[in-house]
């Protein structure tokens, strides 16, 4: 009986640090995604940076899972506040996103997360299917740090290539 009481116990204590471990939300349901791209273009120019948008929602496990994976290492976290301004632009149910996205060329083709990058006026350069960045049941880091580096500002810069 008291291991019984100790067990029930120990699950009420655990229980919330599980549920709220799988209600992170990373994205903004109420955000206007065109007012934000809007002003990362804006800063994206100011910065010489690219806008890296990561469309996907709170609902898919995969788009967690990548901003985590970039947010705890700190070279990924480190290039990308360097090189990207960054845009989490949520789809689901309730917000579709269908101008946003036929204007971006369908990106949603690839599944979530993807990725687009936009140059610094906000012409869309690139849009990366999230699965060729993935190692086993999680991310790798090295292919991640290639794609961010081959679409970073300093990558398309011809100045780059001078000899």
């Amino acid at each position: 009986m008291k291991y019984t009481q100790i067990i029930i116990i120990c699950l009420v204590m655990i229980l919330p640090v599980l549920l709220s471990a799988q209600e992170q939300k990373i994205y903004d349901t109420t955000a206007d995604a065109q007012k934000d791209i809007a002003k990362a273009v804006e800063a994206a120019q100011k910065a010489n940076k690219h806008v890296f948008l990561q469309i996907g929602g709170n609902w898919c496990p995969w788009c967690i899972k990548f901003h985590n994976f970039v947010h705890d290492d700190e070279e990924l976290s480190s290039f990308m506040k360097n090189n990207f301004e960054v845009v989490k632009v949520n789809y689901d149910q309730n917000n579709r996103q269908e101008e946003l996205l036929a204007e971006l060329e369908f990106p949603q083709r690839f599944g979530f997360p993807v990725f687009v990058i936009l140059d610094e006026t906000g012409k869309r350069i690139h849009t990366q299917n999230s699965a060729f960045l993935e190692k086993d049941k999680s991310y790798d880091k090295d292919k991640i740090l290639r794609f961010l580096k081959n679409w970073s500002p300093a990558a398309l810069d011809p100045a780059s290539y001078k000899k």
